[in-house]
């Protein structure tokens, strides 16, 4: 019964320092974020290629924001899928995630509803960035569910990469290297499913345009997709543990060479005509 209540987190919930609450408020208002601007972007979309370099941008910068920002609050997952590959590799307990997924849902859902709120009816004819497989070039809902998976995949694997705890030195970059995932998944595929990457950014925009065709596409796609990834990075992918210790060596013996290379360039300076 010990281990069970340990697999679904009980105990992480009932911990006196447990920050769950921040986390889930951090998971909402990413959400918020995601949907109101980078929905926003879609709104008046004609199809064009500065349109579709727009939204890519939009989307990719807005969750280059959220990690920066609120990355050390939640782990900043802002996605459902990939919430679902972090408990598909432990990362997360099952309770944690469920709530985490709620609470996602529930911040896109507000942030497309804000944005609702704040345009003019005439721009909401597009849907305020309703996502669904592409008509005009004929694609299948089971292209559109393999477009989906590779989305998910993408984003989820190179979370896994920088968030490594074994590669401390790709931290630094981690908002950048998952915003740029996000819009290279947007620039393939704007036009081809509306490029959720995301069930909970679908999830919002689906509810306040009351709009659900193929709607089933934006879960099972991305969620298998992040599973798929995360799994995969775990058993195949993962930098070997190199121990505090051996960290610590690592970077010490950086900053000692780049001393030596300072002191033979004085050196050379010095011994110049």
């Amino acid at each position: 019964m010990g281990n069970f209540k340990e697999t679904l987190g009980v105990s992480e919930l009932k911990a006196k320092n447990n920050n769950i609450w921040k986390a889930l408020l951090a998971e909402f208002i990413g959400n918020v974020l995601l949907n109101l601007f980078g929905c926003g972007a879609v709104v008046n979309y004609k199809g064009d290629v500065a349109g579709t370099v727009l939204i890519s941008l939009t989307f990719g910068l807005t969750i280059f924001v959220v990690v920066q920002s609120l990355g050390h609050v939640s782990g900043a997952h802002i996605n459902p899928a990939v919430t679902c590959g972090m408990l598909a590799t432990g990362n997360i307990k099952i309770i944690k995630g469920i709530l985490y997924i709620i609470v996602q849902c529930l911040g896109a859902l507000a942030g497309s509803g804000i944005l609702k709120a704040l345009i003019p009816e005439e721009l909401q004819e597009s849907g305020i960035g309703v996502t669904m497989v592409s008509s005009t070039l004929k694609l299948t809902p089971i292209q559109g569910l393999g477009v989906e998976f590779f989305l998910g995949f993408i984003l989820v694997l190179t979370v896994c990469g920088v968030c490594d705890p074994n590669r401390p030195e790709a931290k630094a970059a981690a908002g950048l290297a998952i915003g740029l995932a996000v819009a290279v998944g947007h620039l393939v595929g704007v036009q081809l499913t509306g490029s959720s990457m995301n069930p909970a950014r679908s999830f919002g925009a689906g509810v306040i345009a009351n709009v659900w065709t193929d709607h089933w596409i934006y879960w099972v796609g991305p969620i298998l997709g992040g599973i798929s990834a995360a799994l995969l990075y775990k058993h195949a992918f993962a930098a070997p543990s190199l121990g505090p210790l051996k960290i610590i060596e690592r970077y010490t013996t950086v900053v000692t060479d780049e001393k030596e290379l300072r002191r033979l360039d004085a050196k050379m300076d010095e011994n110049m005509p």
